[in-house]
């Protein structure tokens, strides 16, 4: 499942969800880098 997560202020990152983190930021794939970050939420029209 992709993910997109915020890292900072304005970088974001889309990859392959790999685990939820205890203090809520989640980890996502990209390649063989995983990066840690605050999900975005998704917003319903």
């Amino acid at each position: 499942m992709l993910k997109t997560i915020m890292i900072g202020t304005c970088i974001s990152v889309q990859g392959t969800f790999v685990r939820t983190l205890g203090n809520g930021k989640i980890a996502v794939q990209v390649g063989q880098r995983i990066f840690e970050g605050r999900p975005v939420g998704s917003n319903a029209a």
